[in-house]
């Protein structure tokens, strides 16, 4: 509703950064052609020199949930998704008809407790995870490569993290892909960008079946602003300031008596005693949040809540709820 404090969806800020919106303005003049070549490739680059990669590891995505759209085209045999967390690959690889299982992890969600079926030979998970926030470590990420299997990791909310200590972005292993958003933290849900880190063959096949220009310029020059050392050390700084409002958030949350799920990620999952109570509580009192019981394998009393400076006022609002 008009006003109304958003705590449901993930996008960082309001607007992009004013470097960011003068850098796209800047190229409205050209939307009358189409996207060229040297856009496609300073985009290319820019995202491989961020990561430490050869130009041919890198695929550019109309938004990371682009990478799960295209998942069908590898042609798995089974799948295998670690739950909780995003649901798009399920919607996509069943609409499919690709055979899949949710593998559910019990709280506190460490994929130690994974078991996933040895015929699984596409494995899908985010870290961190969405919703729960669970910052997975790598050596328990790459514990899930198996010979046969292509893993793939979601690290939309990575760059939200200070110092990505967990990422495998800069493997450059035959059997990962890994997904990245810049959507969230630059604030472009209206233009959705994002990018896929993978082995030259997984990347063809991923993109075989994408039309041309499956790109625009706005969406090309974002990806390479955002991927500069300048922009990247701002999102780091932003992480920084996120990871201490999250802390602070999440201990007034736990001061009511609630319990808050352990995670990194931008936001925080938390159980009350009656979840569609207190979100109509809240809506009431022009806050929305995220409900949690269409995540596979979180209880319906959960609900997630994005990291934002004006947490206090969520927080008084929910204690105000819980009397």
């Amino acid at each position: 509703m008009p006003g109304e404090l958003d705590f449901a969806v993930n996008v960082r800020h309001g607007a992009p950064p004013d470097w960011l919106l003068r850098r796209l303005a800047g190229r409205l003049p050209d939307l009358a052609g189409y996207p060229s070549a040297a856009d496609h490739a300073a985009a290319t680059t820019a995202v491989a020199r961020r990561h430490g990669v050869p130009e041919d590891r890198v695929l550019l995505l109309a938004g990371g949930s682009e990478g799960f759209a295209l998942l069908p085209a590898l042609q798995p045999r089974s799948a295998a998704l670690i739950a909780p967390s995003f649901t798009e690959p399920e919607a996509v690889l069943s609409a499919a008809g690709i055979p899949l299982r949710q593998v559910v992890l019990p709280p506190p969600f460490r994929l130690a407790d994974a078991v996933i079926p040895a015929a699984a030979d596409l494995v899908v998970l985010g870290n961190p995870t969405n919703p729960t926030g669970v910052l997975h470590p790598r050596e328990s990420v790459l514990g899930l490569r198996r010979p046969g299997r292509l893993l793939v990791v979601d690290e939309a909310f990575a760059d939200a993290i200070p110092d990505e200590p967990e990422s495998v972005a800069e493997l450059q292993l035959p059997d990962l892909l890994v997904l990245r958003s810049l959507t969230k933290t630059w604030s472009l849900a209206g233009l959705r960008v994002g990018y896929a880190l993978g082995a030259p063959e997984v990347l063809a096949r991923l993109a075989a079946r994408r039309p041309h220009w499956p790109l625009g310029t706005l969406q090309l020059e974002a990806i390479a602003a955002c991927c500069t050392p300048a922009a990247v050390a701002q999102a780091r700084a932003g992480a920084q300031v996120l990871s201490a409002l999250r802390a602070e958030m999440s201990a007034a949350l736990g001061g009511l008596g609630l319990h808050v799920v352990q995670g990194r990620a931008p936001f925080v999952t938390f159980a009350v005693p009656d979840a569609t109570l207190m979100r109509k509580h809240l809506k009431a009192n022009g806050i929305a949040v995220r409900r949690c019981d269409t995540f596979v394998g979180l209880p319906a009393d959960c609900l997630r809540a994005a990291v934002r400076p004006d947490w206090p006022v969520l927080v008084a609002a929910v204690a105000e709820g819980l009397r």
